[in-house]
């Protein structure tokens, strides 16, 4: 006669099936990344545009020594065409742009014609409506995009002399925008005038050209001041971006030259520790790196689906949506404030589903969520991002040729690179430099890695754990660099046995990523 189910195997059963549904979700969300852009197409044009800015440093009427390095700044850091270069920059990214609108205008088609179809044969309900809903959405910010490059673009072409091309652009948006008093429309129709020959001044330019942001609206502006022949206000603006000018030219060192020289620094330690290995016979250490485990595989489970995912992507949108609130309609610091409060929420539920699960198992073995560890955590979280520097480069290079700007990115990048309320900044900031550091590193470093020793090598553990890192991101763009950063951070808290390296490493990854975020959101406002 067979014996009954046994409590132990049903909650094993439980949880594989959780996992299971887990799985599916959270793979759906991956797909659903697929069709999404990069934030990186949009850092790239801030980072233009701080360029373009600085590139007005050129014409300073002060050629003190001070101004002359200033000036051989400028040109290090701009080469020898900027003006080429931006547009090359901006056409790269109006072709994705309208390349993404095709496909959600393709989209939204095939929807429609299923849409048709289901009104004559009787289906299943579906979320039909609402993914129309979002493809129009898409639709019109894809639109509106493009709309905007494109006024960019033909600034950049008539600044080069090509008058004739800067028209045919502007007369595009006007040709796509059958409102002529929207504000594209107005703005493409003052541009045409200012280029015109002869020159059509357009009543209330001024305050139109004002709405365009950085140099395009110094350019822009500086045409009109030129035709109405207003020398003091042509002073006046030329004076102010000239002193804007020199602190774009640090902001621009800021972000270049010293990730350039921390990679360098990074790369002559990933040299001398790849000499070390080679010569050194390290087998004993390595036979000690792993971790005695007390629990076995659906522990793991319980902590990382349940305490992670399950939490993170079922319990805390649901109850958030019940209790009614809406994420889109919040004002910048009410949105940092929801920001920071989730994660606390989603960290606060992992930490307890771990205390809870590992509890049974108290006194742990040695080594087992310890902060100092055996070796210098501050020297080897340190040493650790710099060595993280060059390789994180390196993939980036290789990640952009995989995904041509598509895959998805982190939603909070988009919202820190355009936000400019200091409260709301100094939450988003504790929330990517703080909290995170710590929840991600007890739960995936400190829990999940030497968990899976019990069942694969060292440095199989890393493998899986910084796998598992970079998929919880829910952004398919983000594994491959994310994998390799939850790698260097695997492999500094196996060696050096404490949380409190692999936290520091992370946190100044995270930090560093917002400043540069920070300086370049700046350059536009």
């Amino acid at each position: 006669m067979k014996q009954g189910m046994t409590g132990q195997q049903l909650k094993r059963l439980i949880l594989v099936a959780i996992t299971l549904v887990m799985v599916a979700l959270l793979g759906t969300s991956l797909l659903g990344s697929l069709g999404e852009p990069q934030v990186n197409d949009r850092l790239q044009l801030y980072q233009t545009d701080l360029a373009l800015r600085a590139l007005e440093f050129v014409n300073s009427p002060d050629s003190t020594e001070s101004g002359e390095d200033f000036t051989a700044a400028r040109n290090a850091l701009l080469g020898e065409k900027p003006l080429e270069t931006a547009l090359k920059q901006y056409q790269t990214v109006r072709t994705s742009a309208e390349a993404n609108l095709d496909k959600f205008q393709a989209q939204l088609q095939t929807a429609n014609g299923a849409n048709e179809t289901s009104l004559t044969v009787p289906t299943e309900p579906s979320s039909a409506p609402e993914d129309m809903s979002r493809l129009g959405t898409a639709i019109q910010q894809q639109q509106e995009l493009v709309n905007q490059l494109d006024l960019r673009i033909g600034i950049l072409e008539a600044e080069q002399n090509n008058v004739s091309a800067a028209q045919a652009t502007w007369t595009g948006i006007l040709d796509r925008n059958s409102t002529a008093e929207s504000n594209l429309a107005k703005t493409a129709n003052v541009l045409l005038g200012l280029w015109s020959e002869p020159p059509r001044l357009v009543p209330d330019a001024e305050p139109v050209l004002k709405n365009l942001d950085g140099w395009f609206r110094y350019r822009s502006l500086s045409r009109l001041y030129e035709l109405q022949q207003r020398s003091d206000s042509l002073a006046a603006l030329q004076a102010a971006e000239q002193q804007f000018a020199q602190r774009t030219i640090v902001k621009l060192a800021l972000v270049n030259v010293i990730p350039v020289i921390g990679g360098t620094v990074g790369l002559v330690l990933l040299i001398v520790t790849a000499v070390r290995k080679l010569f050194q016979k390290d087998t004993a250490e390595a036979e000690n790196l792993a971790w005695s485990v007390p629990w076995e595989w659906d522990t793991i489970l319980q902590v990382i689906v349940l305490g992670f995912f399950f939490i993170g992507q079922i319990i805390l949108p649901f109850f958030l949506q019940a209790a009614g609130f809406n994420f889109s309609g919040l004002g910048s610091q009410a949105k940092a404030a929801y920001t920071l409060t989730y994660y606390l929420l989603m960290a606060s539920g992992g930490l307890a589903v771990l205390y809870f699960s590992v509890k049974p198992f108290f006194p742990l073995p040695e080594d087992w969520f310890q902060l100092i560890g055996k070796r210098n955590w501050f020297a080897w979280g340190l040493g650790g991002y710099l060595a993280a520097l060059p390789l994180m480069i390196g993939v980036a290079v290789i990640n952009q040729q995989i995904w041509q700007g598509q895959g998805g990115s982190n939603p909070l990048l988009q919202t820190v690179l355009e936000e400019g309320d200091r409260v709301a900044i100094g939450m988003f900031f504790f929330t990517a430099a703080v909290a995170a550091p710590v929840f991600e590193e007890v739960l995936f470093r400190g829990f999940l890695l030497p968990s899976l020793t019990r069942y694969v090598p060292v440095w199989g553990a890393i493998g899986v754990s910084a796998l598992l890192f970079a998929l919880a991101h829910l952004s398919l763009s983000e594994v491959l660099p994310l994998a390799v950063l939850g790698a260097v951070l695997g492999y500094i808290y196996t060696r050096s046995r404490g949380l409190l390296a692999p936290i520091l490493l992370h946190s100044l990854w995270n930090s560093a990523t917002m400043v540069g975020l920070l300086v370049l959101g700046s350059g536009a406002r």
